[in-house]
Order: C-alpha cells, then structure tokens, then sequence
C-alpha cells in the first residue's frame, strides 16, 4: 500500500510538474502578484478619464489688468505603452473649451468670448509597482498647445491665439480590479505661454497658462 501510494504521488507529482512548465513555455512572462496575473507581453494600455481642467493665469496686457479663462470638466483618452516593467510612454489626448476675459484694464472688464484647446502631450514615465494591485507611477513630457474655434465675443472685433510648447509633469495611480482592468487617478501640471491679439494687434497679451488637470477614469492593457 505505501509504495501503491508513493508510486500515485510520485504520477501526480509529475503530472502538475508537467503542466506547470506547459504553462511556463505558453506565458512565460506570466507573473502573479496580489491574485492579479499580468502578462509582461501586454505592452499597451489605453485608458478613459474625466478629467477637471484648472487654469492658473498669469498674464499681461498693454492696456493693464489681467487675463483669465475658466474651469472646465471634459473627457480625455490617453495611450501608454510600456518598454519595460517599469518604463512607459503615454500619449495624451483632450480637448475643452474655455470662456475668456480681461479683468481690471484700462477699458474695464472685457468679455473676449472663448476659445478651444487642444493639447496633445507625450510624456516619458516610471512605474514603481508595476507587478502590484497598487501601481504608482510618475512621469514628465512635452505637449503641443493648438487653439481653434476662438470665439472674440460680443466686445472685440477679433481674437488670435498663438499656438506653442507645452511642458507636463505628472503623478497617478492604477488600481487593479481584474487581471486587464484597473481604476485610474491621474494628476498633471502643465506649464504654457501664450501671445494673444485682440483687434489685429491693436491689443496684446502675455498669459502663462498653468492649469492642473485632475482625472479619474477605468484603463485596460492588453
């Protein structure tokens, strides 16, 4: 009876052995961490925020006061891929539309209508845990600021905005639900200048748009 036993464990044995190194050969970058498996062949995540768009204006004008543009909550979509466990790119994708004005000029307050923001941006990050349900990461790139469909409003006859580079510093976390999802929270700072004409130039203004942008949303890699 021992050695009918031994003989059974010693099949059994084998057997998982077996198995395991089947596994091994068809994921073997497989890992399991926190009861989530992740696959370090799935490079790519792609991710859906909401994302609170708040400017920090710091500007100047010929004819004295300030510039400012509001608050503004808006979708975002954003695309990383992962060159090792810890080394990702991630592309950046929003657009929002803001109200603009001129406060405490020579001319009063001055409603100059509204304008859009397309801001795409590429930023280079690390990821500290990234094998963890828990996985920070932080991370730093450059953007490109296009503005179009400005709107000059019920007072100014024309507004131009001067497209330009951008700089981005950033900070999130994914949270994993499942071995592909995760829940994301995301906090970018970015730093803008832009030239402004009001009237063909009868008007200029200097703001250094400096907004942070605060996201939440699902992510999934595959």
């Amino acid at each position: 009876m021992f050695y009918r036993f031994c003989g059974v464990a010693l099949s059994l044995a084998t057997a998982m052995l077996s198995s395991s190194l089947m596994a091994q050969e068809i994921h073997p970058s497989a890992r399991t961490v926190d009861g989530l498996e992740w696959d370090a062949k799935e490079r790519f995540m792609v991710r859906a925020r909401l994302i609170d768009v708040l400017p920090e204006d710091n500007s100047s004008t010929t004819i004295g006061g300030s510039i400012d543009a509001d608050f503004r909550v808006a979708p975002e979509v954003d695309f990383t891929y992962f060159f090792t466990d810890h080394i990702a790119a991630e592309l950046i994708a929003a657009t929002t539309k803001h109200d603009v004005s001129a406060k405490n000029t020579a001319l009063g307050d001055l409603d100059l209508g509204s304008v859009w923001a397309l801001p795409p941006t590429l930023t280079a990050q690390y990821h500290f845990n990234p094998h963890g349900q828990f996985r920070p990461y932080a991370g730093a790139g450059l953007g490109y600021v296009f503005w179009y469909n400005d709107d000059a409003g019920p007072v100014v006859n024309d507004i131009k905005y001067e497209n330009g580079i951008s700089y981005a510093l950033q900070a999130g976390i994914d949270i994993g639900i499942s071995e592909n999802w995760s829940w994301n929270f995301d906090v970018k700072k970015l730093f803008h200048s832009v030239d402004a004409k009001v009237n063909g130039g009868a008007v200029r203004a200097n703001v250094d748009i400096d907004p942070w942008v605060i996201g939440t949303g699902i992510a999934y890699r595959f």
